[in-house]
């Protein structure tokens, strides 16, 4: 099936089953804007509370604070997003469609990749065992030609991010005839800067408002209260600060469902170490990060490592953790050296002194700054798309199935009653009643339990445990495992103990190595 069929299949069973929502849909919906079903927001939270417990309970010296989306609007002027947080915007003259010009040449140099990836995948069945991988990439006549011309775009393309210059980058586009998906034309128009803030005003009154933005990432509320949570929290160099919370960005091109949305949650740390010793702790956070994502099990090779070709203006080294999407590798978190730029620009507007006192130096200084900053949709969209299968079965009929990480499951069992009557429904209440203080439960009672099966199937249930008439005598249960559906009897007294061990926390958090 082609990725992108599997990519629209996604977004169907996401609305069907009650994930993710046209924001606004009894009005036709907002652009790029969506709201989280009851399912969805479960799997939300869940997400939300393994990255929060990951930080703040793995990592002693990681504290958390919660600051406001309203913030005064010289912070803005002062971390440069007045100045500089723009993109690069294009415009396809026939279409009257408007794109990232980055965004172009970046899909031009994948669809490159994926050539030379398939040129080695048919080599690779052709020679089976005897494929020596290395040896054919720096040989082979026709993958040579695709890679040189791919490394000869991509070192213009970063040179003119690096140089911020427009004209060279429109100039990629013309010269590697990328056209526009729309209307398959190469009529463009320049490339200009476009600012992703929103704007606001906060008053009472017109004449006296003053101009404000919502944020466009939740890290510089950290870095304003960083003398605060020190001090009150009597933090010693390295230490982190994590945050969630909504963001917001006037997208060029919101587009790929929850990918790129204009209204998003962020998950974010920063973490203050001495100056010399940032890029140490860079690597460290990199590969604790990985292993973070790794620990869900949707596949270690789905997942890489991505630098950046244009650092950002506050950074000295930048890495993105990419994660294999239906339309591609795409970046879930980013790992950034921000030196320290941000505590200093704050002090040099603010005129309030943002240094620390290193007690075992002697001396006072500005900390440098490991960020991990991670999307909390992108993370949602790539756990459902790395959970979702659809499977035929020995009996000829199918299932779709989300295999999501039973701890980030949005409902860990069904109860399920054989039939609806003789006592069934009753003995399948008492044991929702003594489950729901650990687990999410449901109850359903509806249709055959074949349909009921497919039912927690779709939004990913773990188990099901099904009330059959010989409960009523013996106090035991079918549990049905969703993954491979085979099915084991198991007394009730003992299902608290069967569920929490699949199902914990705790469980998954050991699986981390920091």
């Amino acid at each position: 099936m082609a990725q992108d069929d599997v990519f629209k299949k996604i977004i169907s069973h996401c609305k069907e089953y009650g994930f993710v929502f046209p924001s606004s849909e009894v009005y036709d919906g907002l652009g790029a804007v969506y709201d989280y079903g009851q399912y969805g927001v479960e799997l939300k939270n869940n997400i939300r509370k393994y990255w929060w417990d990951s930080m703040t309970l793995l990592n002693d010296n990681v504290v958390g604070i919660d600051s406001a989306i309203f913030m005064h609007p010289t912070v803005w002027k002062a971390s440069g997003h007045v100045d500089a947080f723009n993109d690069p915007l294009i415009d396809n003259k026939d279409s009257k469609k408007r794109y990232r010009a980055d965004v172009l040449v970046e899909d031009y140099l994948a669809k490159i990749d994926e050539k030379i990836n398939k040129e080695v995948e048919k080599a690779a069945k052709r020679f089976g065992a005897a494929f020596d991988e290395a040896q054919f990439r720096s040989t082979n006549a026709r993958t040579l030609e695709q890679q040189a011309r791919r490394d000869a775009v991509h070192t213009r393309f970063a040179k003119a991010l690096n140089d911020a210059d427009l004209e060279e980058l429109r100039q990629i586009i013309l010269d590697a005839e990328i056209v526009c998906p729309i209307s398959g034309t190469r009529n463009w128009t320049e490339v200009r800067q476009f600012n992703l803030m929103f704007a606001t005003e906060m008053g009472s009154t017109a004449d006296g408002a003053m101009r404000v933005y919502l944020r466009p990432e939740t890290a510089q509320g950290i870095f304003v209260n960083f003398l605060n949570v020190q001090k009150t929290g009597r933090m010693k160099i390295p230490f982190g600060i994590a945050q969630t919370g909504k963001a917001f960005r006037n997208e060029i091109v919101a587009r790929q469902f929850i990918f790129r949305m204009r209204e998003f949650e962020q998950m974010e740390m920063q973490y203050f170490v001495r100056p010399g010793e940032e890029m140490e702790w860079f690597n460290k956070w990199k590969a604790a990060r990985l292993a973070w994502h790794q620990a869900l099990g949707l596949g270690d090779a789905k997942y890489r490592y991505h630098d950046h070709d244009k650092l950002a203006h506050y950074a000295n080294a930048a890495t993105d953790i990419e994660y294999e999407m239906p339309f591609g590798f795409k970046e879930v978190e980013g790992i950034h050296s921000r030196t320290d730029f941000d505590l200093g620009q704050h002090e040099k507007y603010s005129g309030k002194k943002m240094q620390y006192f290193d007690p075992e130096l002697g001396e006072s200084y500005t900390p440098y700054v490991i960020e991990t900053s991670i999307g909390l949709d992108r993370m949602f969209l790539s756990i459902i798309s790395g959970s979702y299968a659809e499977e035929t079965l020995a009996n000829g009929e199918s299932r779709v199935v989300l295999k999501l990480p039973p701890a980030l499951a949005p409902v860990k069992l069904a109860v399920l009653p054989l039939v609806k009557k003789d006592g069934l429904p009753e003995k399948a209440g008492e044991i929702v009643r003594m489950l729901r203080f650990d687990f999410r439960c449901q109850y359903d009672e509806k249709d055959s339990i074949g349909k009921r099966y497919r039912r927690q199937d779709a939004i990913g249930t773990p188990y099901c445990i099904t009330i059959d008439h010989d409960t009523l005598s013996d106090d035991r249960v079918t549990i049905r495992f969703r993954d491979t559906m085979e099915q084991e009897r198991a007394p009730i007294s003992m299902l608290n103990d069967i569920i929490a061990e699949k199902v914990s926390m705790k469980n998954l958090l050991k699986k981390i190595n920091y």
